[in-house]
């Protein structure tokens, strides 16, 4: 079979790796450690993007789970790692860390969470309110900085994640000329995610079973009234409940139906992927992995792998009976 260039294509892709792997690691370490690690960012980005009562809202949502002290050791350990790994760093670990406190990430955090606003509630929302400029706020700078770099990385790699798109075209486009009867699936980022399953409860444990499917009784009894912000349940659906008013949703045990399990992969970015029976029917949306299978990305175990999937059933239900937006099932078709 003639290769008509594809065979160009691993050598694309490793070009690709090996010439943002540098940049590649850098923005990990940067997005990990620091953007998504030190949370005395949130506030310093809120205040940056939101003014008024907008931002007052939304420092009092965020504050309400904030502790500063934990933060604070955390962005210690965090800084530390990034000195330690990173290749690249934001202009702040030359300019701050380095001049003004010798190299010291663990002096720098108790600067930063010593003099900036952002560090105590109080202080943030009285600044909110009296509309105080923060620009030079020690933590806008340092999110500034952390963004700076970021953008940087980024457009370091641009190149390569060009060259790495076109070697992966190709080996795609040679894969499906040499296997020409194959059924291939599409999607979108060029990357092959449908799967078989069948729905399977499991045993995670000996003496502990989990059934295939869970009903709205369940969701009854999850509800915790001496902690509702975990996890409330509408009036509406406790009077539905309460009157077993299910209409055409409910299986043959009087039961409405919410999830399901299926032994099915499923990773980060398959949720809301529909579940198919062998007639193509829509049985339900993927959300979800079990606990006991956290290594699927690594390793797939049958006996413990399970997808977790809204019931079509349930998803009907909620349309109809309990948003009362019944007119919307008749531009579906049912079976």
């Amino acid at each position: 079979l003639p290769t008509e260039g594809y065979s160009n294509a691993l050598n694309l892709i490793r070009e690709s790796v090996e010439e943002t792997a540098p940049y590649f690691a850098s923005s990990q370490y940067l997005s990990e450690a620091i953007g998504r690690s030190v949370e005395i960012l949130v506030p310093a980005r809120l205040a940056v993007s939101k003014k008024g009562g907008e931002l007052t809202e939304a420092l009092k949502a965020f504050y309400k789970d904030y502790n500063m002290p934990t933060d604070r050791r955390v962005a210690k350990r965090m800084f530390r790692i990034v000195g330690e790994n990173c290749m690249e760093l934001p202009s702040v670990f030359a300019e701050v860390i380095g001049k003004r406190f010798g190299g010291d990430t663990d002096a720098y955090v108790d600067y930063l969470y010593d003099n900036s606003v952002f560090a105590d509630e109080r202080k943030a929302l009285a600044a909110a309110a009296a509309g105080t400029d923060v620009s030079n706020d020690p933590a806008v700078l340092l999110n500034k900085s952390y963004t700076a770099k970021m953008r940087e990385l980024a457009a370091a790699q641009l190149a390569g994640k060009r060259k790495f798109a076109d070697g992966q075209r190709l080996y795609i486009a040679g894969l499906m000329r040499m296997q020409p009867n194959k059924a291939w699936a599409s999607d979108a980022n060029f990357t092959l995610r449908l799967t078989y399953g069948r729905v399977l409860p499991y045993d995670p444990a000996d003496g502990i079973h989990y059934n295939y499917y869970t009903t709205l009784k369940g969701v009854m009894e999850k509800e915790n009234p001496q902690n509702p912000t975990e996890f409330t349940v509408p009036a509406r659906l406790k009077e539905l409940y309460a009157a077993k008013d299910f209409g055409r949703y409910a299986n043959e045990r009087g039961e409405l139906p919410v999830a399901f399990l299926a032994d099915c992969d499923i990773t980060g970015g398959n949720s809301g992927s529909p579940v198919l029976n062998a007639k193509g029917a829509l049985l339900g949306l993927a959300f979800d992995g079990n606990w006991e299978a956290m290594s699927g990305d690594v390793a797939f175990e049958p006996e413990l792998q399970r997808t977790i999937a809204v019931d079509v059933r349930y998803v009907l239900f909620v349309i109809d009976k309990f948003a009362g937006a019944g007119w919307l099932l008749d531009e579906l078709q049912f079976e």
